[in-house]
């Protein structure tokens, strides 16, 4: 069986710091079981997280102290790739140069949903719960 690859679509914001943990975890768990790629897709309110300065200031729980961009950084830095969707940029107000510099780019609609249907890979959604 060839390796799996992990997307994860992070829909969870500033708003759920609580919730912005996970997804990290998740990806730093599935590179050291040697996932062969982790893509995490930043939509919704997530994508405010990849604005500059915004997850500096954000703990999943009070008395942590890493905040959300260090654990961003981190599962970056074991080789996730971060993605900001581009309907999600213009939502929100922001271009390519308000983003943290781990953003490797953009990708659309299109783009992940094709990826989610490719052989061996397991797509993970983060999402708002609306209630």
């Amino acid at each position: 069986m060839d390796k799996t690859r992990l997307l994860i679509m992070m829909t969870s914001g500033p708003d759920t710091p609580h919730r912005l943990g996970m997804p990290f975890f998740q990806a730093m768990a599935a590179l050291a079981l040697d996932a062969e790629e982790v893509t995490m897709v930043f939509t919704m309110d997530g994508t405010l997280l990849l604005k500059k300065e915004v997850a500096k200031d954000l703990h999943v729980k009070s008395g942590v102290a890493k905040n959300v961009y260090q654990f961003m950084q981190d599962a970056h830095e074991m080789g996730m790739k971060m993605y900001v969707c581009p309907s999600s940029l213009e939502l929100h107000e922001l271009g390519m140069a308000d983003l943290i510099p781990e953003c490797d780019g953009a990708m659309g609609a299109a783009a992940y949903s094709s990826l989610g249907f490719e052989e061996n890979v397991l797509t993970l959604c983060y999402y708002i719960n609306p209630a």
